[in-house]
């Protein structure tokens, strides 16, 4: 947590029977971590508090795993809180909420020095001889069974935690209460009264007896005219971008994490007098969105790495034919079923060569959940202009993730393209000297030759063709259209320092993280910037004068080194720029990168503390016990190092 400038000699420490009276300490950054089972609904308490925050007008991010088996198990959901720019969940919790015994033993390092350890006193038993945390132990188990009742056991227990939350950051409790009554509007009444209930009782549990150091976080102004803020996750933002983008028709068949985009769709296209058809499988879906673009409106398919492979045939067809699809690859750790529910970039490849033949495609890549949105709207419209398959790279991590972001000005983004049936004297797709455009079926020709489309090597009519020279003219028609975007395709912005030592380049999820560790070097000397890509083939052009200005280049991905010794984009850049001093940084233990795992990757295990301005503290006791029965008798305490 990071409260604002508090000089100690203008605020002397209280006495120890004042101290709860006191108001709340003003904070402007918290990181909150909620571990438990998934049976828990820890999601659902971490995705409150998220919402919340993108209501109040602050920064948020959120970092969640799930078990990969439908029987559930270990599970966490972090959230990171700030009134300023929030890029990533956070290197270390200020606040652990450890509802069993494995919780506490499995994430009680990743509490920061001096942070705040919530434990569940009914299931866990903390090592009370580790001075580094303060400890507060509240029956959450028993107090939900006693506040709803015998019948309910355990349930309920995460919206009890989510009360106290509220309470210990001086939430808005209103605001709260209205999006627990909305995520539960059209359930039985009953329902949404008992997460109340256990709200309520959270927040009434007398937290300021047992912690008397209570936070608030700071209120930014918001500027007259800004725009709204919207919260939500990024498989949400991604269907909604391609709604905005003018896609009205899709196909797809389930698959963790795609999955809750072909949801939503299949809710939301029909109010566009669109549909989202579920397939019976991969390769069944990815055809019908073909037969949808053929017919003059661009589709949308998608999955993870597993089911675009069972698509790839078909995928094939569209370069071929060149159709324009849009292939939404929501990334999760491989191959095969891998790591369904963790996350991994190691799909560049497939998404770039995974055809055959010489099958060229474009691949985009999403930074943030925002993000997410507006890549939606780039793919659309290279789709349409060049007349070819588009990739969408997501992954499990930006998918899960929940984040504030203005609210997009959707009078001037929204498209609503409809079939082009205009009459045409003649009509050549494939001319040779232009790039393919297809008159949808129905679409009246003059001259009455109509053209064909197949999968087949075909002249400029579409009529299949072994000729060895149009093969040769046709593939390169198909190659130069990629080469032609790059020509448009604007050359990222650089972060930090636009010459020096070290050039960070990153894509995907690593976004954040990589302009954190940005920020940290920079603040101890160094000369070191970053770029991100969005366009990840074709590339931008200019790269090259880029790099030219730092002395090595450290490509930051979620994939493996490969024999040797690059990961995936790293090796691209390698291949195109013939450029030595290009470095790896590479993971792949399903987790997204830390700053200080970066840090100390690219500078060779040297380490750069996190500079904050910290609060004059006094020192914490050793525990809490905050059962109810000797409630009154506890001392009041500040968390010793927050900050």
């Amino acid at each position: 947590m990071n409260p604002t400038p508090n000089l100690p000699e203008n605020n002397p420490p209280a006495p120890a029977s004042e101290r709860a009276d006191l108001r709340p300490e003003s904070i402007n950054d918290a990181v909150i971590r909620l571990a438990g089972n998934s049976q828990d609904g820890i999601q659902s308490a971490g995705a409150f508090l998220a919402r919340l925050a993108g209501r109040s007008d602050q920064d948020v991010m959120t970092y969640m795993t799930i078990p990969a088996t439908i029987s559930g198990g270990p599970s966490i959901f972090q959230v990171r809180i700030g009134t300023g720019e929030v890029l990533s969940a956070g290197d270390e919790a200020d606040f652990l909420v450890a509802f069993y015994q494995h919780s506490y033993q499995d994430h009680i390092d990743f509490l920061k020095e001096g942070g705040v350890l919530l434990y569940d006193s009914d299931n866990v038993e903390p090592n009370l001889d580790d001075k580094r945390f303060v400890y507060v132990g509240v029956p959450i188990t028993g107090l939900t069974v006693e506040a709803l009742g015998g019948t309910a056991k355990d349930k309920g227990k995460n919206i009890f935690v989510l009360g106290l939350i509220s309470k210990i950051f001086q939430l808005d409790v209103e605001k709260m209460k209205k999006l627990i009554g909305e995520k539960f509007a059209g359930k039985d009444a009953s329902i949404a009264n008992t997460a109340l209930m256990a709200f309520q009782a959270g927040y009434g549990y007398p937290v300021g007896k047992v912690l008397s150091h209570q936070y608030q976080f700071e209120h930014v102004a918001k500027k007259p005219g800004a725009p709204a803020q919207i919260t939500m996750d990024g498989n949400q933002a991604l269907a909604y971008g391609l709604i905005a983008g003018g896609v009205r028709y899709g196909a797809g068949y389930p698959i963790t994490p795609w999955s809750s985009v072909m949801e939503i769709l299949r809710s939301e296209l029909p109010k566009y007098g669109g549909l989202f058809v579920q397939a019976e499988d991969e390769l069944g879906a990815v055809s019908i969105a073909l037969g949808f673009s053929y017919s003059g409106n661009l589709a949308i398919t998608g999955s993870a790495g597993p089911g675009i492979s069972l698509k790839t045939e078909a995928i094939g067809w569209a370069s071929m034919a060149e159709i324009p699809l849009l292939i939404i690859n929501v990334q999760r750790g491989g191959p095969s079923t891998g790591l369904p529910t963790n996350v991994e970039q190691s799909d560049l490849f497939q998404a770039i060569y995974g055809g055959h033949g010489d099958s060229p495609r474009v691949v985009l890549a999403a930074k943030t959940v925002e993000d997410c949105f507006y890549i939606a709207i780039e793919a659309a419209r290279i789709a349409r202009k060049y007349s070819t398959p588009v990739f969408i790279l997501s992954d499990t991590s930006l998918a899960t993730r929940i984040e504030a972001f203005d609210e997009p000005k959707l009078t001037e983004l929204m498209q609503d393209p409809k079939p082009d049936l205009t009459p045409l004297d003649t009509h050549k797709p494939y001319a040779l000297d232009k790039i393919t455009r297809h008159a949808p079926p129905g679409t009246p020709i003059r001259d009455g030759k109509y053209p064909l489309i197949s999968g087949l090597e075909h002249d400029e009519f579409g009529h299949p063709t072994g000729s060895p020279k149009l093969h040769m003219a046709m593939t390169a028609k198909r190659r130069n259209k990629l080469r032609q975007l790059a020509e448009e395709i604007p050359v990222p912005e650089v972060f930090g320092d636009a010459e020096g030592d070290t050039l960070l380049v990153g894509w995907g999820s690593t976004y954040g993280p990589i302009h954190d560790a940005v920020k940290r070097a920079l603040e101890h000397g160094e000369k070191i910037g970053a770029i991100h890509l969005r366009h990840l083939h074709p590339l931008p052009n200019g790269l090259e004068k880029i790099f030219a200005k730092f002395k090595r280049i450290v490509v930051v991905e979620m994939n493996d080194q490969g024999v040797y010794g690059f990961g995936q984009l790293a090796t691209i850049l390698r291949a195109r720029y013939c450029e030595p001093k290009i470095q790896s940084v590479t993971k792949t233990d399903g987790l997204t990168f830390r700053v200080r795992e970066i840090l100390e990757d690219v500078f060779q295990g040297r380490t750069f503390a996190e500079k904050k301005i910290t609060k004059h503290a006094a020192h914490a006791p050793e525990h809490i016990d905050t059962a109810p029965e000797n409630v009154d008798s506890v001392k009041e305490v500040v968390p010793q190092g927050v900050g």
